[in-house]
């Protein structure tokens, strides 16, 4: 905390807000949408990006949080939802698409990258989190600093896609095609893992697993389908084998504490619910029906 001691200010991240009844101190987490998978022997999404200001907690890309002041006033809040899975076969197959940002005051998390695809030169998108790669030689997605990792590469025995990033982990980091873990925060007043990597698609009869936090698992070549990233996580969607649909991104979530007594509103669009832990109240938006929805505080 930094502190102007002249003019009774504090640094609020953006600006000097009065020091003296001019600043709230909230402790927020704010999570984007998680990237789709890819289709053809594809890579799974990336994680939403991961930003986290709750005090004694690790944002995503392994940063320290510090919490923030806000000032009274109306502040701009958005759940980003979750990008589609790619579709089509190995010739026409797609790119999973990036999940979009989440946003609270000048905190923005950006979307998770989609997983590459056997026709896209098997690239996987940078986001957030870095979607995964096709099997086929180029390069995962990379994730942003401080809210993500970079996808994980495939291999070619067996035939894998890369897992997509996640929150606090690389894809692969447990194994060739697995999604990469998220990260754990307490700031509903139990431990909650978010924020997981897509597992890679697999020519092989079983599937391989997203990254915990809610990440899809990827589609093996029995006929197991890839699955979506979880509502509310910024989870990836799995990858796709062949032709069928792959996983699609898990929307994101914004959560924020204030002190018990702050006056918080929200606009009509906010889709919230509230409750107490310890000495503040902690509201957990799940949705927003527009990108121009807001919160008023103080």
């Amino acid at each position: 905390m930094s502190y102007q001691l002249t003019t009774a200010k504090v640094w609020d991240g953006t600006a000097w807000a009065d020091a003296v009844g001019g600043g709230t101190q909230v402790q927020a987490l704010v999570i984007a949408g998680g990237g789709g998978g890819g289709t053809g022997l594809a890579g799974g999404g990336g994680a939403g990006g991961y930003i986290s200001t709750v005090d004694g907690e690790t944002s995503g890309g392994g940063v320290s949080a510090t919490s923030s002041f806000f000032k009274p006033g109306t502040y701009p809040i958005v759940v980003g939802g979750g990008g589609a899975g790619g579709t089509g076969a190995y010739a026409s197959a797609t790119a999973g698409l990036n999940g979009s940002a989440s946003a609270f005051g000048s905190i923005i998390a950006a979307g998770g990258g989609g997983g590459g695809s056997h026709s896209d030169n098997n690239k996987g998108i940078d986001g957030g989190s870095g979607g995964g790669r096709a099997q086929s030689a180029s390069t995962p997605g990379q994730g942003q600093f401080g809210q993500g990792f970079a996808g994980g590469d495939g291999a070619s025995s067996p035939n894998t896609g890369g897992g997509g990033g996640g929150a606090g982990e690389a894809g692969n980091t447990d194994g060739v095609g697995y999604g990469g873990d998220g990260v754990s925060s307490s700031i509903t007043g139990s431990a909650v893992v978010r924020g997981g990597g897509g597992g890679g698609a697999i020519n092989d009869s079983t599937a391989l697993p997203g990254g915990d936090g809610g990440g899809g698992d990827g589609e093996a070549s029995s006929g197991t389908n890839a699955t979506n990233g979880s509502t509310n996580t910024g989870g990836g969607g799995g990858g796709a084998y062949t032709n069928d649909s792959a996983g699609q991104g898990g929307s994101g979530v914004v959560i924020f504490g204030v002190p018990i007594g702050t006056s918080v509103s929200f606009s009509g669009g906010v889709t919230q619910t509230s409750s107490t832990v310890g000495d503040n109240t902690v509201y957990t938006v799940t949705a927003t029906s527009t990108t121009s929805e807001t919160v008023t505080i103080g």
